[in-house]
């Protein structure tokens, strides 16, 4: 029986493996990975589509963007840039990681599955339109994963697919640490379990990686309290597969009959359509909002939750009178 959270666990041993070792400079791989992308394969979109990363997004913004509303295009302050620039290097690195562990560590068991031309299956390689059907409603997946690793028993010689979806921390080392992170976040399980269906996998681990370390000295106490890496495994069942297909159904089901489902003010953050939604609101549910709103800030919810719904409101507010 496959034990996903012991092949997570292996997989990080594997990662301080390698970086424990003196640099090791691999001209070949570099090479290799500049000529695969330097003519990547290009997927366009089928509609209506879904990406695994909308996985756990607001209903109504992904009904807008299937409209094809306009998306928010608005100033974002420089260190939002750079925070964001530095989380896709942080997959670039550890992409190339396993990809040199492969070639360079002697007995390491993971390896990405290759495409047939030698390509590793991740990202522009792994791009691709995946078509559903389901409760009556046709769309498609499309997006592109982290990866999808071959993991090797090395008891039983056994190759087990993994899939492999990597999240960076930025901000605290305790973003990481035994003591404040327990599990993957809910959001990033929803996008594997898209990844699943999209690629036939049922492993995934969930690799977190954080950029702020404690210290450059640690000690192996600290470094176990406060590892800068994480990876959480879970297999995903036929159930959650049918939960994610089911919600996507329902979007799909709206967009074919041109009615917005409610907008979920919970997951407004990273709204793209920000604008767009509060202005496709109706009096009703303009009102309806107001008084969720109102209730929350009379609720035992965190401070800085119920400031979030204010502002969210706010916002709405604003860009309804601007309309």
């Amino acid at each position: 029986m496959t034990n996903i959270n012991e092949i997570a666990r292996h997989f990080t041993q594997e990662l301080d493996r390698w970086y424990s070792q003196p640099e090791q400079f691999d001209n070949e791989l570099d090479r290799q990975i500049h000529v695969w992308y330097s003519n990547p394969p290009t997927v366009w979109p089928k509609r209506p589509y879904f990406s695994p990363s909308s996985s756990k997004a607001c209903p109504r913004e992904l009904y807008l963007k299937a409209k094809r509303a306009k998306k928010d295009v608005n100033p974002q302050p420089p260190y939002q840039g750079r925070w964001k620039e530095i989380g896709t290097a942080i997959g670039d690195v550890i992409q190339r990681t396993v990809l040199a562990m492969e070639r360079n560590l002697p007995g390491c068991p993971f390896r990405f599955e290759r495409n047939d031309d030698g390509t590793p299956v991740f990202e522009d390689f792994a791009k691709k339109n995946h078509e559903i059907y389901h409760n009556g409603q046709r769309f498609y997946l499309y997006g592109t994963c982290d990866g999808i690793m071959q993991y090797v028993n090395e008891e039983t010689g056994e190759i087990i697919r993994v899939g492999l979806e990597i999240k960076s921390k930025q901000s605290t080392p305790a973003k990481t640490s035994l003591y404040s992170f327990k599990e993957a976040e809910e959001g990033h399980r929803k996008q594997c379990v898209a990844y699943s269906i999209m690629y036939n996998v049922d492993y995934y681990i969930i690799l977190y990686v954080n950029a702020a370390k404690k210290a450059w000295v640690m000690s192996d106490e600290d470094y176990e309290a406060t590892p800068d890496i994480r990876a959480f495994g879970f297999e995903i069942t036929d159930a959650d597969r049918q939960e994610l297909l089911d919600s996507f159904a329902e979007i799909a089901k709206c967009i074919a009959n041109d009615t917005p489902p409610a907008l979920d003010l919970s997951r407004w953050t990273f709204n793209g359509f920000k604008t767009a939604c509060a202005q496709s609101l109706t009096d009703d549910e303009f009102s309806i909002l107001k008084a969720q709103v109102k209730r929350m800030q009379r609720s035992g919810l965190p401070q800085w939750k119920k400031d979030q719904f204010v502002d969210a409101f706010m916002f709405i507010e604003e860009a309804r009178q601007n309309e």
